[in-house]
């Protein structure tokens, strides 16, 4: 009779790339891991303004969703976990607002989803602001929806479970904006930019 071969062993380094914390490198990941998140409903309330055009109403969860994604640990307490979508400055945006769609579409709730942008504000921003200070810092009170800020004013951002950082230009807002997104985030940063820029900027232990 034939020996029985051995059959292959999967090692854990093989499951795929991890979030690592911002003290060292961050590894590139093509799209973001949703992180440790509690158990929300779905999202309430009308859809965000100039929301883009792969959102659709009932859109069901991407690959990222899968119940074997990097969780933190502590249930998002202490360091949060980094997770880097490499994007050009001019495609930063996008790579966040899709950073969004799949948070959301993953299960989190809007009011746990801050946005930071380092050059040109997100047109949410705006838009609210065009209505004035007051109103457009109301909506962050509110909290119930996801909260776009610039650099410039990042600083007055509340924390929430999950920041997204686009590095959208302004390389010295970059340098601002990173710490204090690291500050916000409860559980999970994700910043969509040039990775070589945002890793010297978390290399310089911020």
């Amino acid at each position: 009779m034939p020996p029985f071969l051995e059959e292959p062993q999967i090692h854990e380094s093989a499951q795929g790339p991890r979030a690592t914390p911002a003290s060292s490198r961050v590894t590139p990941t093509p799209r973001p891991v949703p992180g440790p998140r509690s158990a929300v409903p779905p999202r309430p309330g009308p859809p965000r303004p100039a929301p883009p055009a792969q959102r659709a109403a009932g859109a069901k969860p991407g690959p990222a969703s899968t119940p074997d994604s990097p969780a933190g640990s502590a249930g998002g307490r202490g360091a949060p976990q980094i997770q880097l979508i490499p994007a050009p400055a001019g495609g930063a945006l996008d790579a966040a607002d899709e950073a969004v769609d799949l948070l959301l579409d993953s299960g989190r709730a809007p009011a746990e989803v801050l946005v930071l942008t380092t050059g040109d504000p997100h047109p949410w921003t705006a838009h609210e602001r065009s209505f004035g200070e007051d109103a457009y810092w109301r909506q962050q009170d509110a909290a119930d929806d996801v909260f776009y800020a610039d650099g410039a004013s990042a600083g007055q951002a509340k924390p929430r479970p999950v920041v997204v950082v686009a590095a959208n230009g302004g390389d010295d807002t970059v340098k601002s904006v990173l710490p204090t997104a690291l500050t916000r985030a409860q559980a999970l940063l994700i910043v969509c930019g040039d990775p070589q820029q945002i890793n010297s900027v978390l290399g310089a232990g911020v």
